[in-house]
C-alpha cells in the first residue's frame, strides 16, 4: 500500500456511517473545493516566489520552472495572470518581485502550509510524506481546522 491509499473501512465502522450528509451541507463541501481550486495555483506560485525571494534574494521564471517541475513557457503565463492580479510585477529578464497583496497572500499561504506541515509531522508522519500531503492540503483546511491543528501541535511538540 502507498502512502497516499488508504485501508479499506470496516463495514461498522463509525466513519461508514458519514458518506451522505444532507444536501445544503454537501453543496457547501462542494462549493468550498470548487474555490480552493481557483486559487490553489496562483496561492502556490506566490508563496514559491516570496520563499524564493526571502531564502535566495530572488524569484527568478528558471528557478520557478524548476521547483515546480513545469515549463518556462507555463510559468510566464502565470507570471502574467499574477501581474494582472497585481500580485507581483516584473521585467523582462529580471526577478519577480511581490506586491503588497502579494506579499500578504504569500505570508498567509506560507503560514497555512507550515500549520498543516507541523500537524502532520506531530501525527508521525514521515517528513517527505508530510511535505507532499501539506502541499495539497494547505488550501482546503478551514481557519476552524487550522486553529485546531496549531493548538494540537503546540500541545504534542517533542
Amino acid at each position: 500500500m502507498s502512502d497516499h491509499e488508504q485501508p479499506p473501512l470496516p463495514p461498522n465502522s463509525r466513519l461508514s456511517g458519514d458518506a451522505l450528509p444532507p444536501v445544503e451541507q454537501h453543496a457547501q463541501q462542494y462549493e468550498t473545493v470548487r474555490n480552493a481550486h481557483e486559487t490553489e495555483l496562483i496561492e502556490d506560485y506566490v508563496e514559491l516566489i516570496g520563499d524564493l525571494l526571502r531564502h535566495r534574494g530572488e524569484a527568478r521564471a528558471a528557478d520557478i520552472a524548476s521547483r515546480m517541475a513545469v515549463s518556462q513557457a507555463t510559468v510566464s503565463k502565470m507570471i502574467r495572470r499574477l501581474n494582472e492580479l497585481g500580485l507581483v510585477t516584473s521585467r523582462p529578464y529580471r526577478s519577480l518581485f511581490l506586491t503588497e497583496e502579494g506579499h500578504k497572500m504569500a505570508e498567509t499561504s506560507r503560514a497555512r502550509h507550515d500549520i498543516v506541515l507541523h500537524f502532520l509531522r506531530a501525527l508521525g508522519v514521515r517528513d517527505n510524506t508530510a511535505r507532499i500531503d501539506a502541499e495539497g492540503m494547505e488550501h482546503h483546511v478551514s481557519d476552524e481546522t487550522l486553529a485546531i491543528m496549531r493548538r494540537f501541535t503546540e500541545k504534542h511538540q517533542t
